[in-house]
């Protein structure tokens, strides 16, 4: 298993929530799912979605994240490429 950082790889910034997230998911939910996203840690991609967000990590492209809440709801976290800010928000609110 890797090991991520206990360090933010990079700044959130503004982060807004859609209603269906904030409906859908509970707080701690989205705080862990922001913890995770910020440490590199990008959920459930595949790997070639994963290679693609280390290498928008480094040349400062959007990020994405997908996990799962308790109940089973897919949610995802998108930052921004100039890092100004973090959405979270289900794939039907895309």
């Amino acid at each position: 298993m890797e090991r991520v950082p206990a360090k933010p790889k990079f700044t959130l910034g503004l982060v807004c929530a859609t209603p269906g997230a904030l409906t859908t998911l509970a707080t701690l939910e989205i705080s862990t799912g922001l913890l995770r996203h910020q440490r590199g840690d990008w959920g459930d991609l595949s790997q070639e979605d994963i290679e693609e967000n280390e290498l928008s990590l480094r040349e400062g492209f959007r990020l994405l994240s997908a996990y799962r809440s308790a109940g089973g709801e897919k949610f995802w976290i998108i930052t921004e490429a100039d890092r100004s800010a973090t959405t979270v928000l289900l794939p039907s609110e895309y």
